[in-house]
């Protein structure tokens, strides 16, 4: 079971949780792009990206054994944070599409590039399958 760590006295996390506290069997993804499974990449717009990264993160958690539910902390490198600003309606409602509404600690950075040219967004993932 995973429980959602907020202090009393602070203003409620929107889209996110604080910390999250877990016990089991833990799954670490890679970093994962918005290419599709033969590698390649099926668009250049964010939220199409973003979309494509988390269905990547939820089959990548399949084969372990875990769904979306059991997500504990994502990490996101964006090459454009005015990109991804711009994009919030959208990322939300990809976000929501495919993981619901379970919201783990997350993290966001902006980075200079990405390895793969055409990635406008990574993602690592960390999910933990209760005992």
């Amino acid at each position: 079971m995973h429980e959602p760590l907020h202090p009393a006295h602070w203003k409620r996390a929107v889209g996110y949780a604080n910390g999250i506290m877990a016990r089991g069997r833990t799954i670490y993804t890679g970093g994962l792009v918005g290419w599709d499974a033969d590698q390649q990449f099926r668009t250049d717009d964010f939220a199409g990206q973003v979309r494509q990264v988390l269905e990547n993160i939820v089959a990548v958690l399949a084969e372990g054994g875990a769904g979306p539910e059991h997500l504990v902390r994502l990490t996101w490198y964006v090459t454009d944070k005015h990109e991804y600003l711009g994009a919030l309606r959208e990322v939300g409602a990809a976000y929501r599409d495919v993981i619901g509404r379970h919201y783990p600690a997350m993290a966001l950075v902006q980075v200079v590039a990405l390895v793969e040219d055409r990635a406008k967004v990574e993602i690592e993932a960390t999910a933990v399958i209760p005992d």
